[in-house]
């Protein structure tokens, strides 16, 4: 039987929404992605050149740390993913993320909530950046989904 684990980062609530669904959906586990340094109002302002998150995004070395990674991911075969879409593609601590968890071997889904991205250059992104890793499908979800299409999506 497979073993799913959701790990999600969520700014402002809605990717955990989405989150909480899908794990109830798949009857997964969840796990938050949860940056060391939370972020404000002001980090998150695009309009801003010097927000935080302007500079993680213009910096594609950029590392933000995270609060801890996943004690036994060696006993999940299915990872999903889920993010905001900043700046068209993954915050920078979803790199964070990928790099201090032992994902090879894992089938690796991908979803994202944006108010007007689509999941595209997020997966396009991950695949180019994590070559050795299998990326399965990426959607993009709202929370408004039937719980039938988490299902399907994640099999």
């Amino acid at each position: 039987m497979s073993r799913i684990l959701v790990c999600y980062f969520s700014a402002s609530g809605v990717t955990k929404k989405v989150a909480e669904r899908i794990t109830e959906a798949v009857n997964g586990d969840i796990f938050e992605i949860e940056p060391q340094v939370k972020y404000t109002t002001e980090d998150l302002d695009w309009n801003n050149k010097q927000s935080r998150t302007s500079i993680e995004m213009s910096d594609k070395s950029s590392r933000p740390a995270i609060v801890k990674k996943v004690d036994n991911i060696d006993t999940y075969n299915t990872i999903v993913i889920g993010f905001p879409v900043w700046w068209y593609t993954a915050p920078t601590i979803i790199n964070t993320f990928i790099e201090e968890n032992e994902l090879k071997d894992k089938k690796i889904y991908i979803f994202v909530t944006s108010g007007g991205s689509s999941q595209a250059g997020s997966f396009k992104d991950l695949k180019e950046q994590y070559p050795n890793l299998n990326f399965i499908s990426a959607k993009r979800f709202n929370g408004n989904e039937d719980v039938e299409e988490y299902i399907e999506w994640v099999k």
